[in-house]
Order: C-alpha cells, then structure tokens, then sequence
C-alpha cells in the first residue's frame, strides 16, 4: 500500500500511474494527479469524485469500461486488467459460487448489454452474488442508452473508490467511507428483511426523472452504495423506487402496490437514511439515521 504523503511527494507521472491501478481513464488520472496535496481521506475522496463527475466525459468514461473484465467472466478477469488482477477477483469471488446455470444467464445478458449499449456491463460486484448481479444486469438492459451511461459511470466510480480503499493506507483505515443515500427494506408479514429486491434511485427535475442508480438490496434487506463515497447530490428532489411486485411474488403473496415509490428532499450534504416497511396490501418509511 501506498500513503497519502507518497502521493503528495511524489512527480505527477508517477502519481498518475498509482492512480491508474484504480481506474485506467487517463484524464481521470491526471486531473486527481493536479489536485495535490491531499489533506485527508476525505479529501481524496472528495477530489476523485468531483474530478470524474465534473471534468471527464463519456470518452473517458468508455476508457475506464474497458479496464474491467466482464462480469462472470474469470478468464477475463485475469486478461484484461493484470495491474489489478488480484483485486478484481476478490471483488467478484461470491461469482465462483454460483450455480452453473446462472453464470450462463449471466454471461448471455453480458452479451445483450454489450451489444445494445456498446460497452461491457460495469457493477460494483463486491459483496454481490452472481443471482444479485444478474437480476441488476436484467433491470439495467431496460434503461435508454442516456440512462445506462449515467448508471454506468456511477458504478465506474464505486468501483474506483473501493480500490482506492486497497491503495492507499490512509483510505483503508476510514471507517466513514458510505453512500449519501442508504435504504433497508422489511418485510413485515414475515418480520425477515426483504432481500433481492430491486431498487432504483433517480433525480427529479422540471425535464423528468434522471436514472441515477440500480441495485438489489442484499440478505439484511439493505442496498448501502446507491451512491459512491464523495458523491453528493445537489439539493432538490428525488426518488427512491421498491419493485415490491416481484419480491412479494417470490415470497408467496400478491401484492397491491406493484412499486413502492418514496420521494423526498435533499437540503445539505448529510447522510439519508430512506427504509421500506412493506406488506401486501401498505408500505410505510421514514428518515432513517
């Protein structure tokens, strides 16, 4: 691992090329590499963030795609990013369990995605497992092309944070590293969290929604990286939305509110807390901490 002081102290090629080990986009690269010195974690955080939300492109976001193996694709995995092979297969280990039938359902939606979208599927995998990512890959292949790059590149930059987490010392130490938007869902027919549901996150403005998140809430019912760390939304409307159908399906009932959407504000650059208290025939939520 490297620090924060080796970072600041060190020529700008080389600092570029640390930062390469955790997304390849050579403009992402070298903009951080100018924004020294880091003060902090946060700082850090803060400054990737800015620098790939506000200074890069649709170009630079499509370079840093092909840094990343296919999603299921092991023999990928060890090819197509060798700075970071090791790290890339953590991230996706819970892939290796999986039954074979769903690798293969896995591959073939990979293939659709790539060849609507023109890029292969990019998710934040660690922690996922392979009927996770595979129903995420299902949800996003319905997003319009404008979508899916605003998705995509959100979960570029998860990514991105992640592996700063496994580079630098002062990162891996930070505790505090989470999402401005969290949620956890329950269900409360069976008083168990409602796992693998589907939920997505999108911006309200005067022009529609503007899709800004996919993700399946995981087996304590919650989904903790909506967002990436450093990435806070500006102030205004927006909208969590449950696909409560199709768990309360799998569960053995039927359900009365296919969705269950929850608006609400953003005023400040706080941590929100959105949960779901859901049965057949209600839902309910409050500001959660």
């Amino acid at each position: 691992m490297t620090t924060l002081e080796d970072l600041n102290e060190n020529a700008e090629a080389h600092v570029a090329l640390e930062l390469a080990k955790c997304c390849v986009s050579a403009t992402w690269t070298a903009k951080m590499a100018m924004t020294r010195p880091y003060t902090s974690s946060a700082d850090l955080i803060t400054k990737a963030a800015s620098v790939w939300y506000s200074q890069c492109n649709a170009e630079d976001y499509l370079e840093a795609f092909k840094g990343h193996p296919k999603i299921g694709d092991i023999d990928s995995l060890k090819d197509k990013y060798a700075l970071t092979k090791d790290w890339a297969g953590k991230e996706q280990a819970k892939i290796t369990d999986a039954p074979l039938e769903t690798l293969r359902y896995l591959a073939k939606a990979n293939s659709e995605y790539e060849a609507k979208f023109g890029y292969i599927f990019i998710v934040s995998a660690s922690g996922k497992s392979a009927e996770e990512m595979l129903a995420i890959v299902q949800k996003r292949l319905s997003n319009s092309a404008k979508e899916e790059m605003g998705v995509a590149m959100n979960e570029q930059h998860k990514i991105t944070v992640i592996r700063l987490t496994k580079l630098i010392e002062e990162v891996a130490a930070d505790k505090w590293l989470k999402s401005q938007i969290t949620t956890h869902a329950l269900d409360t027919v069976k008083g168990i969290p409602a796992s693998g549901m589907m939920v997505s996150l999108s911006a309200i403005t005067n022009k529609g929604k503007k899709l800004m998140s996919v993700g399946s809430t995981n087996l304590d019912g919650r989904v903790f990286d909506l967002l990436p760390p450093g990435r806070n939304l500006e102030k205004g409307e927006y909208e969590i939305v449950f696909d409560t159908a199709a768990y309360q399906t799998r569960q053995g009932y039927s359900s009365f509110y296919p969705k269950a959407a929850i608006t609400f504000l953003v005023s400040d650059e706080g941590h929100y807390h959105i949960p779901l208290l859901l049965s057949p025939y209600g839902y309910t939520t409050y500001k959660g901490s």
